[in-house]
């Protein structure tokens, strides 16, 4: 069976950034650094969603070790392509970290404002043993949160991009690569 999608699954795209083998190595690294650095603690990793879905799939099967999984609902995008600035926490209750080390697992580091919004939570209502932020993609941009990612898959110009969990208006996720939209497709 032919691995490859179809174009017509590429049809919206502009260009393609990242391809499925990268994408796949790149996991597989990552998998391997955190198995060697949490042997033998207690692991969590808190993935947000929706977008960290995906690469939360890949990299925790990529994890050789016992862990607990969780997830955490917010929202900063609302539908456009820039960060609104506003991180709003779409479930009441934080997942029960207490005492544990925790990977908190995003799909994307642009602003920070998530990350650095969670991470403060979890710090302030929480008592993990240590929280560390892992990203599939980070854009080098100034943050205006700081945040810093201790395991990040790859780095990436300031391009709005959709594929690997990422998406535009909801859609776009399902796309096994990462790439920028044709600009015609994206609201002004």
């Amino acid at each position: 069976m032919d691995p490859t999608p179809s174009p017509a699954n590429y049809s919206q795209l502009d260009r393609v950034l990242l391809d499925e083998v990268r994408i796949r190595r790149r996991v597989a690294e990552m998998g391997r650094q955190i198995t060697a650095e949490y042997e033998g603690q207690a692991l969590t990793v808190v993935t947000i969603l929706q977008g960290g879905a995906v690469f939360m799939a890949d990299l925790i099967r990529e994890i050789h070790l016992p862990m607990k999984l969780e997830s955490i609902s917010v929202a900063s995008y609302h539908g456009g392509t820039e960060s609104s600035g506003t991180v709003t926490f779409l479930q009441s209750e934080l997942p029960d970290i207490d005492g544990r080390d925790v990977i908190l697992l995003d799909d994307i580091l642009d602003s920070g404002r998530t990350l650095a919004a969670i991470r403060h939570r979890f710090e302030t209502e929480k008592k993990p043993a240590s929280v560390r932020v892992c990203v599939f993609l980070e854009k080098n941009i100034p943050r205006a949160a700081e945040v810093v990612a201790d395991y990040r898959g790859f780095l990436i110009e300031d391009l709005f991009v959709v594929g690997y969990g990422l998406d535009y208006q909801g859609e776009h996720r399902n796309l096994p690569v990462v790439g920028t939209l044709r600009p015609e497709l994206i609201e002004k």
